[in-house]
């Protein structure tokens, strides 16, 4: 988790957002509010104007745990101020539990992946009063750390450890389709959320593959 690969996947997950923005709101509008892939859009527009402010001696900041830390702080509290909705605290408390993990992990940068995915899994899940099944974001993020856990376990690389956390993400937001959703807006429709994908958990997975794909590329 240092600088210049979180630098990276912020942009390169900006980029991708804003294309699939639609796609998001589509999903949110069957089940939700209709506005999940506007307001991730709108985060990630100032994520990448925060990025582009920072000054150069902070960009170029030692690569260590404490910098990484920063810069996923910034990022949650970024969230928490722009997007709207349950999105936004869910999103910003994901990465700052995942700032305060990778603080206190000098280990590779595989091993804090891990840590931070498991913080954040467990922030989201105790802010929202929620647990894997209810067609939430956690169906994609819990199976997520789980994988990535089990890679690490297994002597998995950081390439290694982030696709597997992607292949578990997607299929778990695949998963909601079926599911009757019991938490926020979409437990609302009772019955008839299913057969929807859940928008959070589509959006997670997209992030994570994201993710994925600049760490195979280092």
């Amino acid at each position: 988790m240092m600088l210049d690969g979180i630098d990276t996947w912020l942009r390169t997950a900006a980029t991708k957002v804003h294309e699939e923005a639609p796609a998001l709101t589509a999903l949110d509008q069957a089940i939700g509010d209709g506005d999940h892939g506007i307001n991730l859009d709108r985060g990630f527009t100032a994520i990448v104007a925060m990025l582009n402010a920072r000054v150069p001696a902070e960009a170029r900041a030692a690569e260590s745990p404490a910098a990484a830390s920063d810069l996923l702080r910034q990022v949650g509290r970024t969230l928490i101020s722009t997007v709207g909705g349950a999105s936004g605290p869910l999103y910003g408390t994901a990465f700052l539990r995942a700032a305060a993990a990778v603080a206190n992990d000098g280990a590779s940068s595989a091993t804090a992946y891990v840590a931070a995915l498991e913080a954040a899994a467990t922030g989201v899940g105790a802010l929202g009063k929620a647990t894997t099944g209810e067609k939430t974001m956690l169906d994609a993020l819990v199976p997520a750390a789980a994988a990535a856990r089990a890679a690490l376990d297994g002597g998995s690389d950081i390439a290694g450890v982030t696709a597997a956390a992607r292949d578990a993400a997607e299929a778990g937001s695949e998963a909601t389709i079926p599911l009757l959703a019991t938490k926020g807006r979409a437990s609302y429709l009772g019955e008839r959320s299913i057969g929807h994908r859940d928008p959070g958990s589509a959006s997670t997975a997209l992030l994570l593959g994201v993710l994925a794909d600049v760490a195979a590329r280092a």
